[in-house]
């Protein structure tokens, strides 16, 4: 089964043309290339300290064929690897909920820096965009969840969908795709040992997936050999990353089911798990605002993961607010929105929010676990001192399929993203290119994209 999955897949992605993707598929994909664009832009601002280690790591490779986003030329696997970097810095990039992985932070570099670097057309970039979402959410959902007890998702999966991405920008065939996607497995790694201290692991995973993605396609190209099955050997991903493995996954739906539809938007610029808990939290404040000092005690019910993962109450910097729920529900209380003023300094050390975050619980609840991932069910239960108790429940985080973001704040998350980078004549132009992806030139897109002086 697993031979002709890996067959399948390798199949799929060598062989699909623009003119198979229905044109809903062609929409999303330039949606998520404005999202990822906007996430890199928002990283100068919102987390100066990644951008200018970014900008570094790929000075070091040198001049090359592909571009940092808002930065210069250098090499593809170091484009990708700071591009990565770059779009999940602010954590606010998108995510496949049943995966359980940012992909555009993984794909977007990937596919961007070998489309640059094989000057392939905007079409066939749009097509590897594509090819990388529809398999990086089939290796994810295969292995999840028991993955997700170590292992990044972002960073193991998201590899083969980087080289898949990649592997298509270089027009490979089918059987060069299998030795692309064998040597993405035996690459992949990144290990889930941020979510307490919110260390710089986190963004550089998916940025070392997108420039294993591009080494894989290039050794491919050199004449290297891989694993002819990754996914099925004994020793390969399947049977070294899950405990319960889904093969049949991995070829399911392959030109029929887009999984690039069934991707997520992020609303709120923290980990996904927070979002329908911060959602219900804004829905109760939204019919009784609360002086904090009046709050006895907040519970949060929702699925396990969110107990096991998510709930750290030591907030030592930025990443880690934004990787804590606790910390998210702490904050929306006491300032009534979640921005990213809430992940500034001045809010995480601020000490009302840290006496609210000590009121915060939260419960693995047995019910809503069973819901997930289809769903990312949270139920937010306020007590005050004087005994009334409000709540709301949330089973879908705004930006979900199943709660989709309209047009205007999709638009309105990129504009504020790149507001103070560069000009708003800029960011109108960049919404004109991509809007229109598939009718310019690949290279007005990199000149729209370069370093520019700040607004």
């Amino acid at each position: 089964m697993s031979i002709n999955a890996i067959e399948a897949l390798s199949e799929f992605c060598a062989t699909l043309r623009y003119g198979d993707l229905p044109s809903e598929v062609v929409d999303q994909a330039k949606r998520f290339l404005l999202d990822a664009v906007g996430c890199a832009y928002a990283a100068y601002k919102e987390d100066p300290k990644k951008a200018a280690i970014a900008a570094k790591i790929a000075a070091s490779f040198g001049p090359g064929s592909a571009l940092v986003i808002n930065g210069e030329m250098t090499h593809p696997a170091a484009a990708g690897l700071a591009n990565g970097i770059l779009i999940n810095a602010a954590d606010n990039d998108d995510t496949h909920k049943r995966a359980l992985v940012h992909i555009g932070s993984v794909v977007v570099p990937a596919a961007l820096s070998a489309a640059l670097a094989n000057r392939a057309d905007a079409r066939d970039f749009l097509v590897s965009l594509v090819v990388g979402y529809e398999v990086t959410a089939r290796v994810g959902m295969s292995v999840m969840p028991t993955h997700y007890r170590f292992w990044h998702s972002t960073a193991t999966n998201g590899t083969f969908g980087a080289a898949a991405a990649a592997a298509r920008a270089w027009q490979m065939t089918p059987e060069q795709m299998r030795i692309a996607l064998g040597f993405a497995g035996t690459q992949a790694a990144g290990l889930n040992t941020f979510f307490e201290s919110g260390d710089d692991s986190k963004s550089v995973h998916p940025g070392k997936a997108a420039m294993n993605g591009v080494l894989a396609a290039m050794l491919t190209d050199f004449g290297a050999t891989a694993p002819p099955d990754i996914f099925g050997h004994p020793k390969g991903y399947l049977a070294a990353y899950s405990l319960e493995p889904k093969p049949e996954i991995l070829g399911a739906g392959l030109g029929r089911d887009w999984e690039i539809l069934q991707n997520g938007f992020k609303f709120y610029p923290s980990i996904l798990a927070s979002h329908s808990p911060i959602g219900a939290t804004l829905e109760i404040l939204s019919k009784k605002r609360v002086n904090p000092a009046d709050v006895k005690s907040v519970e949060v019910r929702t699925y396990a993961t969110v107990k096991s993962h998510f709930s750290s109450r030591d907030i030592c910097n930025s990443m880690a607010a934004r990787l804590s729920v606790p910390y998210c529900i702490a904050a929306a209380l006491v300032d009534g929105e979640i921005t990213q003023r809430q992940f500034s300094s001045n809010r995480f050390t601020d000490s009302t929010i840290g006496d609210m975050l000590q009121k915060v619980e939260i419960v693995a609840d047995s019910e809503l676990s069973l819901l997930y991932p289809e769903k990312f069910p949270a139920r937010v239960i306020v007590e005050l001192c004087n005994g009334q108790i409000y709540e709301a429940t949330h089973m879908y985080p705004k930006g979900d399929p199943q709660n989709p973001l309209t047009e205007e704040e999709l638009l309105d998350k990129f504009r504020n993203n790149l507001d103070g980078v560069v000009s708003s004549a800029h960011c109108e132009s960049m919404l004109s290119l991509i809007g229109n992806l598939e009718n310019i030139e690949l290279e007005d897109l990199v000149k729209v994209l370069a370093k520019h002086g700040a607004q």
